[in-house]
């Protein structure tokens, strides 16, 4: 008799062993199976692309305690994020979101040059920038090197750390507690969360108000966003789970904002569990009814996202094979994260798209991981003129049609992947 498990004892036996971020429960749940993908910001020079690359599972969980979805932590967040191919400073939108936030929260919790507000996963400095040219005291914490230097120049004092407890309490004993914090789309990669949270309420003043912002798990599978899940991503997140997570470290959930970006995401205030001057107000009841009504409070709620997925991935390969049997040039424009998941699942490389562009000079000259697709500067667009341009950053699909909007002269079209594939 073979002593060799069977694959789907092997199966068994993985699942078993992976645990909830959160609630520490056995994860067996699976909310989709993407395949085999590499590190998403793992962007190749031309020496190398003959060598082996690692491809990790993109197996989502859901938990059937706390309803977090999440991946298994196959790569050390050190190892992701200690030298960082993402400056988020590249999008327009997203600076003017990052503007009108920090105009919003000085009004509304009447900053000043006394205050004081520190960024987990400050990135370049993309919005800090606003703070300190509205005269309030600012930090950054950010754990890439390369990024953090970016934010130094533009003037904003920024710690090259991973943030945790530990980092808090030495800010906290120096008398630097903020009257806010904040986090934009940094809880997601965060592999330790209960660690994150409880250093992020440490860091609070007693009266200090907390804002999160991440994609909106309901909008997630409503829109079938699947490339947003990648090995950065550890954790996918409804108003029902943070609510929990927050609640587990004493911290309370007194307001939310539903946004546009990233495809619809949400942005949680949070403050103290016994701060007196932050009333809960109805936006949270109303959206946590609102999951409810979805069924996310139930694993049935979760089980339709696999058969939706692999509808999207079959409209999207049946529009570019139909390009490239009637011989047309495909190019994509931008190499974001979510690429590698998008190109992977669907089996996409250079026989269906060309080359892509993207507006950051540390992409440009590299290649996408794993399916090698060059990455040019956005003129190579009008050097060659292809007849489609995949929008690969479909979230920010208004800015590249204005962006581009030259490629009409030739007769070119658009063509947005996700919620299904389209062409504009």
């Amino acid at each position: 008799m073979s002593t060799v498990p069977a694959l789907q004892e092997i199966e068994t036996q993985q699942s078993a062993t992976a645990t909830c971020h959160f609630c520490g429960a056995g994860l067996k749940e699976t909310f989709v199976d993407l395949g085999m993908s590499p590190l998403c910001e793992s962007y190749l020079a031309a020496a190398d692309l003959n060598r082996g690359e690692t491809f990790y599972p993109l197996h989502v969980y859901v938990c059937s305690n706390c309803f977090l979805v999440q991946l298994e932590e196959y790569e050390r967040a050190e190892n992701i994020f200690s030298d960082y191919a993402y400056f988020s400073s590249f999008s327009d939108s997203w600076l003017r979101h990052a503007d009108h936030y920090c105009g919003q929260m000085k009004s509304r919790l009447g900053l000043n040059e006394k205050s004081f507000v520190v960024e987990v996963a400050s990135n370049d400095g993309y919005l800090l920038q606003y703070f300190v040219q509205r005269g309030v005291p600012v930090l950054g914490i950010e754990p890439a090197a390369n990024v953090a230097e970016a934010a130094v120049k533009k003037g904003v004092p920024t710690l090259v750390k991973f943030f945790g407890v530990e980092l808090a309490q030495e800010l906290a004993e120096q008398g630097r507690s903020a009257d806010l914090v904040l986090g934009n789309n940094v809880l997601a990669q965060v592999p330790d969360l209960n660690d994150f949270v409880e250093g992020l309420k440490i860091l609070l003043k007693p009266e200090g108000v907390l804002t999160l912002e991440f994609p909106h798990l309901s909008r997630l599978i409503e829109h079938n966003e699947f490339d947003t899940i990648y090995h950065e991503h550890f954790s996918y997140f409804s108003l029902l789970t943070t609510v929990r997570i927050m609640e587990a470290h004493g911290l309370k959930v007194f307001d939310v904002e539903e946004l546009q970006s990233h495809g619809g995401s949400l942005r949680v205030f949070a403050c103290r569990a016994e701060a007196q001057t932050h009333p809960i107000g109805p936006n949270v009841a109303r959206i946590l009814e609102a999951e409810r009504s979805e069924g996310l409070d139930t694993l049935e709620g979760y089980r339709s996202f696999a058969r939706q997925v692999k509808e999207t991935k079959l409209a999207l390969l049946e529009l570019l094979l139909q390009a490239a049997r009637e011989g047309k040039k495909v190019a994509g424009y931008g190499a974001p994260g979510k690429s590698a998941t998008l190109l992977h699942y669907c089996g996409i490389g250079k026989d269906l798209i060309e080359y892509t562009v993207d507006r950051s000079p540390y992409k440009q000259g590299r290649f996408l991981p794993g399916t090698h697709i060059p990455i040019h500067h956005p003129d190579r667009i009008q050097e060659t003129k292809p007849d489609y341009v995949v929008i690969l950053p479909w979230n920010l699909q208004r800015e590249i049609v204005e962006q581009l909007k030259y490629i009409r002269e030739w007769g070119a079209k658009f063509i947005v992947p996700i919620p299904k594939a389209t062409i504009l």
